[in-house]
């Protein structure tokens, strides 16, 4: 027996060190992650992730813009960080409870004794293996909730995306016109002004040319100052630093729009729309805490087993029960906290729900609207084209005063000006739509175990 002492306890060692390897090598370990020193803001285009290989065509696209911004926008990186989150609560609750490992070890210091005592028990909670599968369901919910969210957001930068890129290429379309205006009158105030120096005219018939120039001035400012702003919006929403232009196409390229496909999908939006998703997910994982809640009303039980041995050698074992009794704590606070909760997310679903369908009607009934406004405006157009041909005609042959040529050509620009204002709320309303609907947008994709998962 001796001779095979030493081997014994080799081999103990032996293994001891294996388990503790193994031990430490699967344990996490502390890696330092420091904050950034500067803005991480892209200096150019070129700097930016792209979805896809090699560099970005320019001028970019409504579409190209879309995917750079699902890309690159910095409020959605940091978004899908809590993907992982989320992730890691569902591996959490997916892990059983420790059992319990106890013991003791009791030197003898007096009495008729001969031996040290000591005592060593295992033990389990009960309670929580009950409530095991219920915290797993609720954690895979909360975690398609999650991700409902984050696709949500996803689609409210694509619309922004969107919006920012039309309207920024629509009002560059529509400069010439109020230029043109602008210098129009301009021309007309310097001859009056001229006149008026010269005693030939009076301040009274100066005055509505003036009037008149300071309006196409305040408006041609007031598109500029809209177009530098909706620029730094844009590149906001890029991840790039402010004034970088944004090289943009000359048509807005949208997904096709089809009112009444719009209109006979509002059924099945509640199946597509990610926030319609995440609050049934939510309203998922609030039903399954109010299980919990309910399972949780029985008593704490913890089964186990112990030996101990006294001071005498005698050594007993056997099973252990610890049960807590419901006198005061019955759980019934959480109960009707998880019942409330559940409550409120039904009405916040149903709410959300009519709001979607609503909202959607409302601006498909506002693009009618718009529609009507648009012909009748593209209607009147030719007579004021025509109108101002002529103008410009008679008065180059002097058939034609100068107010009147300069009426007539002011009201051919107006009515494009008008067509455009149109055009750019129809296309506003349009993007709008297409963005609470989901053209052409990421779909929902849900953790593969409640990929089916509905409210219970």
């Amino acid at each position: 027996m001796s001779d095979r002492s030493p081997f014994l306890r080799s081999r103990a060692i032996r293994i001891a060190a294996a388990l503790a390897v193994d031990f430490v090598a699967g344990c996490s370990h502390y890696t330092p992650l420091p904050l950034a020193a500067a803005p991480p803001l892209a200096a150019d285009l070129h700097a930016l992730q792209r979805r896809d290989a090699g560099l970005p065509p320019e001028p970019l696209s409504v579409a190209r813009v879309v995917d750079l911004a699902l890309a690159n926008n910095p409020d959605l990186k940091a978004a899908r960080r809590r993907r992982a989150v989320a992730a890691g609560q569902t591996r959490q609750a997916g892990i059983l409870p420790n059992p319990q490992l106890t013991g003791a070890f009791l030197p003898l210091l007096s009495g008729v004794g001969s031996v040290p005592a000591w005592n060593i028990g295992l033990a389990q909670d009960v309670r929580a293996l009950v409530t095991y599968r219920s915290r797993r369901r609720a954690a895979t919910d909360s975690e398609a909730q999650v991700a409902a969210d984050i696709v949500w957001q996803e689609w409210q930068v694509a619309g922004q995306a969107r919006q920012i890129a039309t309207d920024l290429i629509v009002n560059a379309n529509s400069r010439a016109s109020y230029v043109g205006a602008y210098r129009l009158l301009a021309a007309r105030n310097a001859k009056l002004e001229q006149a008026l120096a010269a005693g030939n005219v009076t301040l009274v018939t100066v005055a509505p040319d003036r009037v008149a120039l300071q309006a196409a001035r305040s408006a041609l400012n007031a598109l500029d100052q809209r177009q530098l702003a909706l620029t730094h919006q844009l590149d906001a929403l890029l991840g790039l630093a402010p004034d970088v232009v944004v090289p943009l196409a000359t048509r807005a390229d949208l997904p096709p729009f089809d009112p009444a496909a719009i209109r006979a999908g509002l059924a099945s939006l509640p199946k597509r729309r990610p926030d319609l998703i995440a609050l049934q997910m939510g309203y998922a994982a609030a039903d399954e805490q109010l299980r919990q809640a309910i399972l949780s009303q029985f008593p704490d039980l913890v089964l186990g087993t112990s030996v101990n041995s006294d001071n005498s050698r005698v050594v007993n074992g056997g099973p252990n029960l610890a049960v807590g009794l419901p006198i005061f704590d019955r759980n019934q606070g959480n109960v009707a906290i998880a019942r409330a909760t559940r409550l409120q997310l039904h009405e916040e679903y149903g709410t959300r729900l009519a709001a979607a369908v609503g909202t959607v009607e409302a601006m498909l009934r506002e693009m009618e609207q718009l529609s009507a406004q648009l012909a009748a405006a593209r209607a009147d157009l030719p007579a004021a084209q025509r109108a101002a041909t002529r103008a410009e005609a008679a008065f180059g042959a002097s058939n034609l005063d100068e107010r009147g040529y300069v009426d007539l050509v002011s009201n051919r620009f107006i009515k494009e000006q008008d067509i455009m204002t149109l055009e750019l709320a129809l296309l506003d309303r349009q993007i709008a739509i297409q963005t609470l609907v989901g053209d052409g947008l990421p779909a929902v994709t849900l953790p593969a175990a409640d990929a089916d998962a509905m409210p219970r």
